[in-house]
């Protein structure tokens, strides 16, 4: 028995194959008399090769006597479906090319119009290759012209991922339907000259969906090739209504109907149901025979079935008739044949109930399986372990969180345990099974630039460990928006106990000493003795935390930069927060460690004043901080900025050096700024100072002007002209967080 069935499933599958080939030939036949092929090509009516066998002069294909190409245009053709209406044919791709020292080998455009036929928006896509790339497709429509394009970035191959096209190393975008022309070109940011080892030019092109596949191989240097494309195509310029009043109307077959194509002009003819073949040839449409193939008919036995024009009925035999009834598909079965298939359907029903739960639970836990794997390969998680695989024991301090587990430690991300906002997050406060307190970082990622902040705040945190940075303890990349788990840092932001009135008063300057020299260690831990230096880069009183002891630790590196120790200094599109960002940096997009000691320097003016780095509530030459502190030391009026509290706890010397040492950070130019090594040490001298009462202040106010003032005219670490210019920040709002681009 089992023989006899699969022998019966190979006939049916051979007779669908014949019924397929069938179809194809039949819709493939060219006008009577004409040539039926060029090459692999078939060519059927209403396309020809000669004057006579094709309808009009669009549909004409020429064929190159020499190699047996069929081309429309000078477009070369790979098939033409009657079918679909569709035209598969190879199109040029533009390209650009540069040699090492960055100049232009050559710029090829790529025109392309394609006269009575379009451009299919559902079958293509418009791809640009290349690591320092831009890729634009423009088209005119009603004499005007239009574009769209993607750019395509990597610093090298390992960060591009075959298969991928989601902007590193290449990118695809979708176009308007309806086109009938397009100009493809592509440019270079740089002219390749960082990664002209690996990719010296540029592609773009449209090409059929399904058809490319990136690989890496693709961004080497070769020549121009044609890409596959599919076009669509219609027949004359009316629709069916006004088509049919013309002699000329091309649904030739009376069993064929016109049909309106939805987004571009002309008509279709299609055979009717029941019916296949060329419906533009005179008794093109044959009637399909569906008793020859039993998925086309609905009887239940083959011997049963009968053909028809365009359908087919089902005999069935005497003692399957009911009273009263008929042939055809209404046979009603005797009352013992009914208990028969009720029983059968029952027993089938409850199977397939089974099976269908069975099979909903397995592919949604596939599902749910692949979309966790989508989500850590789309948030960087491959290039996260090759980054954190080339430095050695990074891996084993950061442990890799499941969803399930940080949902429940956040109560499913409940708004009431969200403990603060940042730049690139949210953050809330969790605790995970063992009771331990935890803050989970949810990242805001939404293009590329922000999957490398993510990834390089991971990157950063995994090789620092010091007791005034916070600790990252894991992550988890399942989940569409990253996470990373931080140790808990109780006690809040310094910003919140320097600006907060009800903080501010109970704040002592020994314990602003005290944070600022823990603050000045961590940094100098950063750039002198971590395994590779780094810059914050976005040094602020917002992302220094405070625990139970108002013990400092740095935090928030989603903008810092790894040094290589033979590089004094990076060249980066400038990141950082408006009121703390270094004025040489700002200038000349060159980040040095001084831009962090520049940075440091404005949280100390904080320390000492009580007020915001950049407020524009305050008068226009107050607006930013430093430039305030800087004039007031000139014109020997710092002591009107100073907080009250701090001046009356009567630590004059530990003042006075306090001042001249946040001066000396704020100097215009980096090479007159200390070292963070140098303000640790000179912080930790201040905190060892003896202290020294201030006069009483109320009798001798102008004295303690003047010996502030004092104080402050000897620089030990050179002396620099202050020129910041507030210009720059007449145009901005005060939020805070400045960034141009994705610093890489």
């Amino acid at each position: 028995m089992g023989v006899l069935s699969k022998l019966l499933q190979l006939i049916s599958f051979i007779g669908v194959i014949q019924l397929i080939a069938m179809v194809a030939a039949a819709a493939a036949q060219p006008k009577p008399g004409c040539l039926e092929k060029c090459g692999n090509v078939t060519i059927p009516y209403p396309f020809g090769l000669s004057e006579g066998c094709y309808l009009e002069k669009s549909f004409n294909i020429r064929c190159n006597d020499s190699d047996l190409t069929a081309k429309t245009g000078n477009v070369l053709v790979t098939n033409i479906s009657i079918e679909d209406h569709e035209i598969h044919v190879k199109a040029r791709e533009a390209r650009d090319c540069y040699n090492a020292s960055g100049s232009i080998e050559f710029n090829n455009t790529t025109w392309f119009r394609a006269g009575k036929f379009t451009i299919s928006t559902t079958k293509n896509q418009f791809t640009v290759l290349g690591c320092d790339t831009a890729g634009i497709i423009r088209w005119e429509e009603n004499e005007k012209i239009y574009s769209t394009g993607c750019r395509s970035r990597c610093n090298d191959l390992s960060t591009a991922v075959n298969g991928s096209c989601s902007g590193v190393g290449c990118c695809n975008v979708e176009f308007p339907d309806g086109l009938k022309n397009y100009n493809l070109s592509v440019s270079s940011f740089k002219n390749h000259t960082n990664i002209w080892n690996f990719n010296p030019c540029s592609y773009a092109f449209i090409v059929e969906k399904g058809k490319f596949n990136f690989s890496t191989d693709y961004l080497q240097k070769r020549e121009r090739e044609r890409r596959p494309m599919v076009l669509d195509w219609a027949v004359g310029d009316e629709r069916c209504e006004e088509a049919r009043r013309k002699p000329n109307f091309a649904c030739q077959d009376q069993n064929s109907e016109c049909h309106d194509p939805k987004t571009r002009s002309g008509y279709q003819c299609k055979c009717k149901l029941g019916y296949q073949g060329n419906p533009y040839l005179p008794l093109g449409c044959q009637d399909i025979n569906e008793c020859e193939d039993a998925t086309l008919n609905k009887c239940k036995r083959a011997q049963d079935c009968e053909n028809t024009k365009g359908s087919h009925i089902c005999r069935c035999p005497k003692w399957y008739h009911g009273d009263g009834t008929k042939d055809g598909e209404g046979c009603a079965p005797d009352f013992v044949l009914m208990i028969q298939i009720a029983i059968g359907a029952g027993v089938g029903f409850i199977s397939l109930l089974v099976f269908s739960s069975w099979m909903y639970f397995v592919l949604k836990k596939r599902k749910i399986v692949k979309l966790r794997e989508k989500f850590f390969q789309q948030n960087g998680g491959l290039i996260l372990q090759q980054r954190l695989g080339q430095q050695e024991g990074s891996t084993e301090t950061v442990k890799i969180f499941t969803v399930d587990e940080l949902k429940k430690a956040t109560k499913n991300y409940d708004e009431s345990r969200i403990i603060g906002r940042g730049g690139f997050g949210t953050v809330y406060k969790g605790f995970l099974a063992d009771n331990k307190i935890v803050a989970i970082k949810k990242s805001r990622i939404e293009d590329e630039n922000q999957i490398e902040q993510f990834i390089n705040e991971v990157v950063v945190l995994s090789q620092i460990n010091h007791r005034h940075v916070v600790k990252l303890l894991g992550c988890c990349l399942e989940t569409q928006v990253p996470l990373l788990v931080y140790e808990f840092v109780s006690n809040g932001t310094l910003f919140k106990y320097i600006h907060q009135e009800s903080n501010a008063s109970t704040f002592p300057w020994e314990t602003r000493l005290r944070i600022a020299a823990e603050t000045s260690e961590a940094l100098w831990y950063l750039h002198s003795t971590a395994s590779i230096p780094i810059i914050h880069r976005d040094v602020k009183s917002t992302n220094i935390l405070l625990d139970d002891d108002f013990t400092a630790k740095v935090s928030d590196f989603g903008t810092s930069r790894l040094v290589p120790r033979d590089q004094a200094q990076l060249a980066t599109v400038v990141q950082g927060t408006l009121g703390y960002l270094d004025p040489e940096y700002l200038q000349t997009n060159q980040l040095t460690e001084k831009s962090d000691v520049y940075s440091f320097g404005v949280v100390l003016v904080e320390l000492l004043t009580g007020k915001e780095a950049l407020s524009f509530a305050r008068s226009e030459e107050q607006r930013s901080l430093a430039m305030y502190f800087i004039s007031s030391i000139k014109e020997e009026r710092l002591f009107e900025i100073l907080e009250n509290h701090i001046v009356a706890e009567g630590n004059k010397d530990q003042i006075q050096q306090f001042v001249e040492l946040a001066r000396s950070c704020l100097a215009v130019k980096g090479d007159e700024r200390p070292t963070m090594r140098e303000v640790a040490m000179e912080l930790e001298g201040i905190r060892k100072m003896q202290k020294h009462p201030w006069v009483n202040l109320e009798a001798n106010s102008e004295e303690v002007e003047y010996l502030l003032g004092e104080a402050c005219e000897a620089n030990k670490y050179g002396e620099s002209s202050i020129t910041i210019t507030t210009a720059y920040y007449h145009s901005m709002n005060d939020h805070g967080t400045y960034a141009l681009g994705d610093g890489r």
